[in-house]
């Protein structure tokens, strides 16, 4: 079996990678996809905030890999790539907002 393939800025968890190489029909969709699908994936599994919502969102990866889909349903999409600016609504959305929320 060839290497385990991860996104382009993000790798995934034990707990993702596990559930992508228990069938091999999803793993072989997985191995499928570009490494900005990957990357896609990985970060919305890694921005869960609780260990059950990163569990659900692992569920959910590998359903809708097997739905043919080859990016997270509902996702604006990662903000920690380096390739290219932030969109303008995720940087006022998912960056600027909670940096505010923090102060």
């Amino acid at each position: 079996m060839s290497e385990f393939a991860q996104g382009t800025v993000h790798v995934a968890g034990e707990d993702l990678k596990s559930a992508l190489q228990s069938r091999e029909d999803v793993l072989a969709l997985w191995q499928g996809l570009t490494p900005l699908g990957r990357n896609e994936f990985i970060c919305w599994v890694d921005d869960a905030k609780q260990p059950a919502t990163r569990q659900r969102r692992i569920g959910r990866t590998v359903e809708e890999l097997l739905e043919g889909k080859t990016r997270p349903c509902c996702w604006v999409g990662c903000i920690h790539r380096t390739d290219k600016p932030p969109g303008r609504w995720q940087q006022a959305v998912l960056i600027d907002a909670p940096a505010r929320r923090r102060r």
